[in-house]
């Protein structure tokens, strides 16, 4: 049984574990609002210099070409935004699961001396029970690092979705780059 000692430490965990959790989605929100403003920013200046440079702008193959270009320059810094927001997403991510590993093993641990307490002052003819209470605990476990084995799988496989994303950019941009380059002519 839990004493009333055990009760106020293991709330006062939770309590201490709430609030860290609720810090760390915080940063990360705020790492996030940084770079919207840093990208809001950035988008301003290219929209302004852009216009700047229509204004100049005599001839239509001319404009296609400043066109392109900052259409090229936009897609960069769309990919760039992509990973970044990922890099803190990720990051993020990674904290909570890395608490939520600890909190889970510490909770295993738990449960694990309280199913030890039981089986000592269990009745005679329980040890059936007692080996299912334990199988249950061994599924949970193994479904729970089942599910966190493939979502950092999925953590894993989006970078280099980014940089096929990228390559798939980077290429399209150079077969439009002839074009553009035989329209000006």
């Amino acid at each position: 049984m839990l004493t009333q000692e055990q009760i106020d430490a293991s709330r006062k965990a939770n309590l201490d574990l709430f609030f860290g959790l609720s810090n760390k989605a915080v940063e990360g929100v705020g790492k996030l609002a940084a770079l919207n403003m840093q990208v809001i920013q950035a988008t301003l200046a290219d929209t302004f210099d852009l216009a700047q440079k229509s204004l100049s702008v005599k001839e239509p193959q001319d404009w296609l070409a400043l066109q392109n270009s900052h259409a090229a320059s936009m897609a960069d810094r769309v990919q760039t935004y992509g990973r970044d927001a990922f890099d803190i997403v990720s990051a993020t991510q990674a904290e909570f699961a890395r608490i939520g590993t600890t909190q889970c093993e510490a909770y295993g641990r738990q449960m694990q001396t309280v199913v030890e307490d039981v089986a000592k002052n269990a009745p005679a003819g329980s040890e059936s029970a007692m080996t299912a209470l334990n199988s249950a605990i061994a599924a949970a476990n193994t479904l729970y690092e089942t599910l966190q084995s493939t979502g950092q799988q999925a953590v894993e496989a989006t970078p280099s979705n980014l940089d096929m994303a990228a390559a798939a950019s980077k290429s399209t941009r150079r077969a439009i780059d002839p074009v553009a380059q035989a329209a000006k002519r």
